[in-house]
């Protein structure tokens, strides 16, 4: 409780620092699957991040000013909609235990945000992420605006208050990294089970179940995203969903898969033989991307820029690239020939990494916060910041590609905390390296 209560604070000093004013922060809404079914419902991470509250129905109001005011708006407490649906906090309990100044029922917003609103010198709100809110906003405005009379002024200034949230997200605190060590632990594991599993003949569906079945035997509430099971050609198709392909003998299976523990996501990828033994085209490859992700990893430091390990994974693999013949030296030229021209995106055709936190890609500025556009310099690491490191080459058939390539796709992906003196992989249990995965895989 006292890290929502914290960061709160901290976005307050921002709004103050702003001239102070009003932020209005919702929880995600239930949607319907089909008739008479929810989705499972997974709150809003902005709302997370300052409430530690999970009910949906939520609303959070700071007032920033003279005084600073941490109000929450929820359900009721319902009795009988709680024997169907499950405990509901209702206003004063919440209030107690996730420690809000103030809580409100619902119901009551369209009464008590106009007076909070009110004189406010300026409104902090994500205009567009919610169309319904926007409507409820609007109408509080000019509920505020017709008392113009009595001397009352509406907010002259907006302001976006994932931007200031987005700054405070993508630095993790001690409590953020200890729950992204642990999911990152389970979906190694995840990922060691699946391996072991994998044999010609199933599909891949059967090692996605593999995945969910650790995801949830160790305490994760969800997968952070749809799982990634690609074997053979399927694997060329960055984000193809894990579907009925048949594992067959000789092919290679990719799975990109991460679990959300208490609401922090990992991502793992990793990529290995069906059958559990590496063909020599295969480790040719696999040895490139590795070697990649290797050099990444070393520009990944802090005082050193996001694109820099990008920028040192994409050396690596287009001079393997040329190494193999993927890429005709005759037709493409030198090193600096297919780096220049992007000759290798032919093969790798994505960065090689994201910021990595309570949404699988998280929210943060990937650029410096000063300048405009693509001039400004990309953004340098700090301790604390997670990001992910993927690397990979992916070789659809195409003439003049050798054929003993075809249909071969790779990618390693590990996760990374930035800390004082370089990072910290949290993922490295996961069996990565050619003798491991054999290793792990023999039955």
């Amino acid at each position: 409780m006292k890290s929502y209560a914290a960061r709160r604070a901290a976005l307050m000093a921002q709004m103050k620092a702003k001239g102070g004013g009003v932020a209005i922060i919702p929880t995600a809404p239930e949607v319907m699957r089909n008739r008479d079914a929810d989705y499972p419902y997974r709150h809003d991470s902005y709302f997370y991040y300052l409430s530690g509250f999970t009910e949906p129905e939520a609303v959070i109001v700071l007032v920033a000013g003279k005084t600073n005011q941490a109000i929450l708006f929820c359900r009721e407490k319902n009795l009988e909609r709680e024997i169907w649906d499950g405990y509901r906090f209702g206003p004063d309990a919440a209030r107690e235990t996730f420690g809000f100044d103030a809580a409100y029922s619902i119901s009551a917003l369209d009464t008590e945000v106009p007076k909070l609103v009110a004189d406010a010198p300026a409104l902090f709100y994500a205009l567009g992420s919610d169309a319904k809110l926007d409507r409820q906003v609007q109408a509080w405005l000019q509920t505020v605006r017709m008392q113009a009379r009595a001397g009352i002024t509406a907010p002259s200034a907006v302001h976006d208050v994932h931007v200031l949230l987005d700054e405070m997200r993508l630095f993790k605190d001690a409590e953020e990294v200890a729950i992204m060590k642990r999911a990152a632990t389970i979906s190694a594991d995840a990922h060691r089970r699946a391996m072991q599993a994998s044999r010609p003949g199933l599909r891949e569906y059967h090692l996605e179940a593999e995945l969910l079945h650790e995801f949830r035997r160790q305490g994760s509430q969800f997968p952070a995203y749809g799982s990634i099971v690609a074997t053979g050609a399927n694997a060329c198709v960055l984000h193809y969903r894990a579907s009925d392909a048949l594992l067959k003998d000789g092919d290679l299976v990719l799975i990109d898969a991460g679990c959300e523990m208490d609401s922090y996501a990992s991502d793992i990828t990793r990529t290995f033989p069906a059958n559990g033994k590496f063909s020599g085209p295969q480790k040719a490859l696999y040895e490139i991307v590795l070697a990649a992700q290797h050099a990444a990893i070393a520009e990944t430091r802090p005082g050193k820029r996001f694109m820099d390990g990008h920028d040192a994974a994409v050396r690596v693999l287009a001079q393997g690239m040329l190494d193999t013949g993927l890429l005709d030296k005759n037709k493409v030229g030198s090193l600096e020939d297919v780096i220049e021209k992007g000759a290798y995106r032919q093969f790798y055709m994505h960065r090689t990494g994201h910021w990595l936190g309570m949404d699988v890609h998280d929210v943060g500025e990937y650029r410096d916060l000063v300048g405009s556009g693509e001039e400004r310099p990309w953004r340098a690491l700090e301790p604390g910041m997670m990001l992910t490191i993927e690397p990979g080459i992916y070789v659809r058939p195409e003439p003049g590609v050798p054929e003993q390539f075809w249909n071969i796709g790779i990618r390693i992906e590990d996760d990374a905390l930035v800390t004082d003196n370089g990072c910290e992989i949290i993922t490295e249990s996961a069996p990565k390296t050619i003798e491991e995965i054999e290793a792990v895989m023999k039955h």
